[in-house]
């Protein structure tokens, strides 16, 4: 029993991997409604290099649960068949059309208007890439994860750790955010759902056992864990949301430091989340 830090390389895969879609969807939006000058949308696009470096890191890491890296490409022989070869087949296919648009958009090779439409697929892709991930998650013998919580969890940290680093990536470049009233509520109220899908979700857990465990019982510390999660996720949110609030712009020391915050309570919550798999056993009932 205890937190999941043994799957550390999965930890750091999932919340990188979601951070980066939501990222990409903040930069491309600026991009495509930011009205940017050619300048401007230049310094975008060199910002958005970090992206595709978290992506590539996030999957160098990933092998590592597999055991050695080589074993990476036979995950792959199972694609439409196994859930883990989805994910992977998903977020290469993500990794690979965000880094070619990338690519050529820094070498002024893309023309505008198929750029936005390039960055649209790129972004519908990030989203399905995470939906891959959470149903290699949705386990009938692993009833701590085969529920909604899963699948909430994951595109909650979208949302709040990607909006953290898209304002991070447009404020080191120099940009604006664009719609960063509405992205300001929309983030607020993504740490309100995740409130109540802690609440929720700890209720639940009480009806999960199997003969010989308690759901509840699997993280001691479960209570106080998810209260440190939602503390830094609100801390840093405030870092950039109460300056807007008043009126101003957030610095980027400020911004900075609300991502790695924001970031940090998702890598809470997903030790959590690896800490509670529990296999059905002889039994099991909720």
């Amino acid at each position: 029993m205890g937190m999941g830090w043994q799957e550390w390389p999965l930890i750091v895969f999932t919340v990188f991997g979601q951070c980066v879609a939501g990222g990409i969807i903040i930069m491309g939006l600026a991009q495509i409604a930011g009205g940017l000058s050619e300048r401007q949308s230049q310094s975008l696009h060199r910002m958005m290099l970090v992206l595709w470096v978290l992506m590539g890191l996030a999957f160098v890491l990933s092998t590592m649960h597999l055991g050695s890296p080589f074993r990476a490409l036979n995950s792959l022989y199972r694609l439409g068949s196994s859930g883990l070869s989805n994910e992977i087949g998903g977020g290469a296919l993500f990794f690979a059309v965000g880094g070619i648009y990338w690519l050529l958009a820094v070498l002024g090779k893309m023309p505008r208007v198929l750029g936005n439409a390039w960055l649209l697929l790129t972004m519908a892709l990030g989203l399905f890439f995470v939906y891959l991930m959470t149903r290699v998650y949705q386990i009938d013998t692993v009833p701590t994860w085969n529920n909604g919580y899963t699948t909430l969890n994951f595109f909650l940290t979208v949302l709040l750790g990607g909006s953290a680093l898209g304002v991070l990536l447009l404020r080191a470049a120099g940009l604006n955010v664009p719609g960063r009233r509405i992205l300001s509520l929309l983030s607020i109220a993504g740490l309100l759902v995740a409130v109540c899908a802690v609440i929720l979700q700890t209720v639940a857990l009480t009806g999960i056992h199997s003969s010989v465990q308690q759901a509840s019982a699997l993280i001691p510390w479960y209570g106080q864990l998810m209260v440190w999660r939602l503390l830094l996720i609100a801390i840093g949110l405030g870092c950039w949301i109460y300056p807007l609030a008043r009126r101003n712009q957030a610095g980027l020391a400020s911004i900075m430091l609300g991502c790695l915050l924001v970031v940090a309570g998702e890598v809470i919550g997903r030790g959590v989340f690896y800490g509670l798999h529990m296999t059905v056993g002889m039994a099991i009932a909720g």
